[in-house]
């Protein structure tokens, strides 16, 4: 497997240096940096030199601002802080729990589940979240050229079983619009797809991403589009991305979130009923909380069922059903998540 990480794959580049571009090279990637933003004292929890060797920082400037000074135990945070429990092995939490490599159609292209398939769109993202479940993944063998693309599509043009391209990654709004624009356009021109879903956290740490040339390119699909948002905690949202998702929406978009269930992130009904709240404010439904993959350096984010049930039934009694996410789990070979809740 490639040690290569999804920071260090060139970004693609448009004419202009537009804002979200500027962004997303202006990121923190040096932990003492972001520790002064934060006005907090290193020597209290030094950051690891292993885990940010293995797996770089990497925060855009937008999402440390959301973040509490002063607070180590800040939910947005913790979501990106090189801990020394990363270094620990712990058994059972490996490089591919969700066993991607062999759920490979083509390269570039998975397939786990019937009906749909899913385009490692870009290898790189904004944010290094470090529960990150592809934080090991081969991108140098699964991240094609135009040309390759082409071959690698024509595996979804001959399965006419296949109606949905799912687009991920890495994160695929971390492609800019002209190279998003080819790849969507390929993907119009398979008769057999009908929806278009985009998995991507760019709207939430980097708002500037919801440019013109992206909403002409939704709008225009012919293809039903579904935005499927990475929102964990209901700090990560503010007026910026309150207004992205706005145009979002009125592309027509149907915009739909789904979070991981973090220890010391959001693992207490009180902060998964304020972001279900929170995210439909903004005009978005929850749709999954997931259990965390058990993927190796991770473990210390680990959340068990019984208390993901618990939290979820928790929420049924305070929320109305539309705004309660099923509680799941991804267990390789299984022909769809585990619905746990």
């Amino acid at each position: 497997m490639s040690n290569t990480l999804p920071f260090e794959t060139p970004i693609a580049r448009e004419s202009d240096d537009s804002a979200w571009q500027r962004a997303l090279k202006d990121v923190v990637r040096e932990p003492a940096e972001l520790l002064s933003l934060l006005e907090l004292d290193p020597a209290t929890r030094p950051a690891s030199l292993a885990a940010q060797a293995a797996f770089p920082l990497r925060v855009p400037r937008a999402f440390v601002a959301r973040m509490q000074a002063g607070d180590w135990s800040d939910p947005l945070l913790r979501q990106v802080w090189p801990a020394l429990e990363e270094t620990r092995a712990t058994a059972g939490w490996v490089g591919d729990p969700l066993q991607e490599q062999q759920a490979t159609l083509a390269p570039g292209i998975l397939q786990k589940y019937h009906g749909r398939a899913l385009l490692m769109a870009a290898p790189h993202c904004a944010i290094h979240c470090r529960y990150c479940f592809r934080r090991h993944f081969d991108y140098d063998a699964n991240s094609p050229g135009r040309q390759a693309w082409q071959e690698s599509l024509a595996s979804i043009r001959d399965d006419t079983s296949i109606t949905e391209a799912i687009l991920s990654g890495g994160d695929p709004l971390a492609n800019g619009d002209s190279q998003l624009g080819w790849l969507v356009r390929q993907l119009e021109a398979i008769p057999q797809l009908d929806t278009l879903r985009i998995h991507t956290r760019l709207p939430v740490v980097i708002p500037e991403r919801v440019t013109d040339a992206l909403l002409a390119l939704l709008r225009d699909c012919r293809l039903q589009v579904v935005v499927v948002l990475h929102i964990n905690h209901g700090n990560e949202l503010d007026a910026d991305c309150d207004a992205a998702i706005a145009r979002l929406r009125n592309t027509g978009a149907i915009m739909l979130n789904q979070a991981v269930l973090l220890a010391g992130v959001n693992d207490d009904s009180d902060a998964l009923v304020a972001l279900s709240r929170r995210v439909f404010a903004a005009g978005v439904l929850p749709y999954y909380l997931h259990l965390p993959d058990r993927v190796a350096g991770t473990a210390h984010f680990d959340v068990s069922e019984v208390r993901g049930r618990e939290l979820v039934d928790t929420m049924r009694a305070t929320l109305p059903g539309y705004l309660v996410p099923r509680l799941v789990r991804e267990i390789p070979e299984r022909t769809a998540k585990t619905v746990l809740a």
